[in-house]
């Protein structure tokens, strides 16, 4: 739940301190701009809060881990959710209003997530999950999406060393396989999920692992 917290803060914290011509930028997520990923951090954080107030006496169906569906397709930005992210985007006009409204809703996600209770049951997406676990798997989330906003703007803080462990480790339970102990988890996530190739020696180093790469998880 702190992770949670943590991670979610230094991502706003980092679209907050965006310079207006940063949002015309390409991010890390095929075919959108930099604030075409800020919408949708302000669409993922309505889910946070839709979901936490959406509670179940159902058992639960996942986990933090299982929350996710894995495809080996990259997304290419022309899926229609996507392509939709892409025109209410540019419908904010000005970036300040995009900071604004994700400022809003994102701390109202954000005090939502401290004060559930981890036990809760909750419903979204067909899925029946504790808030606890619910959480823990944003944590990947945001970390991703941090490494994405940053992809092409070098001056922006990385996501917090923690969040990146964590995340790492979940990915790793997600593939049922370890990343190379030598690489930083930064790294592992990029490649792991398909941010970025991996240069011939890291394949070599996955060994059978890079059969199973990219994990694409949504």
């Amino acid at each position: 739940m702190d992770l949670f917290s943590r991670s979610w803060t230094a991502l706003r914290t980092a679209v907050a301190e965006l310079a207006d011509e940063d949002f015309a930028q390409p991010s890390g997520c095929a075919g959108w701009l930099v604030r075409d990923l800020v919408c949708h951090l302000v669409i993922d954080a309505q889910d946070v809060l839709i979901t936490l107030v959406t509670p179940t006496e159902a058992e639960p169906t996942r986990d933090a881990v299982t929350y996710w569906a894995v495809t080996d397709t990259p997304p290419t930005g022309d899926d229609p959710l996507d392509a939709l992210t892409v025109r209410l985007a540019a419908a904010y006009e000005e970036p300040g209003l995009l900071k604004f409204h994700l400022d809003d809703v994102g701390s109202a996600a954000g005090r939502a997530a401290e004060l559930a209770d981890p036990a809760l049951r909750v419903s979204t997406q067909d899925m029946v999950l504790t808030a606890g676990d619910y959480l823990v798997a944003y944590v990947l989330e945001w970390t991703l999406h941090h490494l994405d906003l940053m992809a092409h703007l070098p001056n922006v803080a990385e996501p917090p060393a923690e969040g990146l462990a964590g995340s790492r480790v979940m990915l790793e339970k997600i593939a049922g396989a370890a990343f190379p102990t030598s690489w930083s988890d930064k790294d592992a996530l990029l490649v792991g999920t398909g941010r970025r190739a991996p240069t011939g020696t890291e394949k070599a180093e996955l060994g059978e692992l890079a059969a199973k790469l990219p994990l694409v998880i949504g």
